[in-house]
């Protein structure tokens, strides 16, 4: 099994107080609440984690790509990616990911091969469409999402793997490029599509053959629809799917016990829920729908006990409470060594992945705990997880039998 750490790089200052009593941060944060002390500390610390990693034996680090937001401060993780590139050695490098509408796709292209080169080899590309907060800030339409993505995805891939591309589209058009650098991996390197649940970026995964972390951790019930669904999109394309096409996105954390694991994480992950998640941004599905960001047939593949899980309502992590966390980190890996281990294999052996994101810093986690959080890890659990090999996709071969 490959374990990556998936990082968001929350701005490292709780920013509670600025509330004033409502449930919200104001949106948008003014200039005079950022620190520029404490976003240098920030972007430092957590390169020093992700060199951390790659000493200790984990297989890769996962960016993302946020704006305007104490949220995450990787505006563009391209950037840090090629920061880290030079201050590891085999570490994968998973971008996931560039948010393909609202940017310039040959730029993300030319961009993602210099990577590539920089790091021998080691990006992992991952392409996604972003939360509606992004296309706020970027000023694109929400409705324009699906067919900017799928048109972006076709340059880039074209780019990197046509000695000369033109490209007369919607949105965009180039004529007689010839990309230089070019990718280090050939034909290409991995892409993979992070999937909240939308049947369209399933099926437009399926056909492509991109493999996906199916819920980006919500609820095992709406996970396994997903992968059943994307199990038969593969299969319509003519390919099948494998534990490499999935992997998972798993809230993890190792103490000496499961009271110490709630005591020193569960504040962070409280805070991430009720005050980061939803800054400037709305989840719920049928708000999306009204935009055009979402279909109206978008969970149509789900079944009925999982709707609650696909409409994705904010009152479901804004209001969580300690005892909420308290009641879901008994069958969460959060604990001691021997329970984390267990259950990490347990889902992924459920799931059908041999490829998990672990979130072992949510919410601004203070560096001392973070660094502590990586190398106990990595000396009680890693090793098991890395001997552990997924096999089959129990889900898909319901679905498909």
């Amino acid at each position: 099994m490959k374990v990556f750490v998936f990082d968001l790089l929350a701005y490292d200052a709780n920013l509670d107080h600025l509330k004033g009593g409502e449930s919200e941060l104001p949106y948008p944060l003014a200039k005079r609440h950022f620190d520029a002390a404490t976003a240098v500390r920030t972007y430092e610390e957590h390169l020093e984690a992700w060199e951390l990693l790659d000493r200790l034996g984990y297989d890769g680090v996962g960016f993302n790509e946020h704006h305007c937001s104490p949220y995450g401060l990787m505006n563009s993780p391209n950037l840090m990616a090629s920061a880290a590139a030079q201050r590891t050695k085999r570490l994968k490098l998973l971008i996931y990911g560039n948010l393909l509408p609202l940017h310039e796709p040959l730029r993300l292209a030319e961009e993602l091969a210099m990577i590539d080169c920089l790091s021998n080899g080691r990006l992992i590309s991952g392409f996604a469409r972003g939360i509606p907060r992004e296309y706020q800030v970027h000023n694109v339409a929400l409705a324009e999402s699906r067919a900017r993505f799928e048109e972006a995805y076709d340059i880039i891939t074209r780019a990197w793997t046509e000695e000369v591309f033109s490209y007369e589209g919607r949105f965009w058009s180039y004529k007689d490029v010839a990309m230089w650098p070019r990718p280090v991996q050939q034909p290409r390197p991995p892409i993979w599509v992070p999937v909240v649940g939308s049947q369209e970026s399933i099926e437009f995964a399926g056909a492509h053959d991109l493999p996906i972390t199916p819920g980006l951790g919500r609820a095992s019930g709406l996970r396994d629809d997903i992968i059943r669904y994307y199990a038969g999109c593969l299969a319509k394309g003519g390919h099948r799917i494998t534990p490499d096409h999935l992997s998972l996105g798993i809230t993890a954390y190792v103490a000496d016990s499961k009271a110490q694991a709630l005591r020193e994480y569960g504040p962070h992950i409280l805070y991430f829920n009720r005050t980061l998640f939803s800054h400037g941004n709305f989840t719920e599905t049928d708000r999306q729908r009204e935009t055009g960001y979402a279909s109206n047939s978008s969970t149509d593949y789900v079944r009925p006990e999982n709707l609650r899980a696909a409409a994705n309502l904010r009152e479901d992590f804004r209001n969580m409470t300690m005892e909420d966390l308290e009641r879901q980190a008994e069958t969460m890996p959060m604990g001691t060594a021997d329970e984390v281990a267990e259950r990490i294999i347990d889902m992924a052996d459920s799931a059908g992945a041999n490829q998990v994101q672990l979130a072992i810093n949510r919410g601004a986690l203070p560096h001392e705990l973070f660094m502590a959080q990586i190398e106990r890890f990595a000396r009680e659990v890693l090793p098991r997880l890395q001997a552990h090999e997924v096999k089959r996709v129990p889900a898909a071969e319901e679905a498909m039998a």
